[in-house]
């Protein structure tokens, strides 16, 4: 248990960030499951669609600390090279 003041409130901010960041990792996994669904359907615009919305949903998680600027660059890399290339 924390035992100064400071100690005390960085445990409650941290529970805090904690609880922001398990939502917000779990709306990227569901964005990637739809868009991975989208083109496995060969669904262009749903895929298309779909995959706009997780890049747009991974720049507000780097926007706020929640994954790194490079794992998102990854990942847009990847959904493009799978989503836009297909054409």
């Amino acid at each position: 248990m924390a035992n100064t003041k400071s100690a005390i409130k960085a445990a409650r901010k941290s529970a805090r960030n904690a609880a922001r960041n398990k939502t917000v990792k779990t709306r990227l996994k569901t964005l990637a499951k739809a868009v991975a669904a989208a083109t496995k359907a060969n669904d262009a615009e749903k895929s298309r669609s779909a995959a706009i919305a997780y890049s747009s949903a991974l720049d507000k998680a780097v926007k706020s600390n929640v994954i790194h600027r490079n794992v998102a660059s990854r990942h847009k890399s990847q959904v493009a090279k799978l989503v836009f290339a297909k054409k």
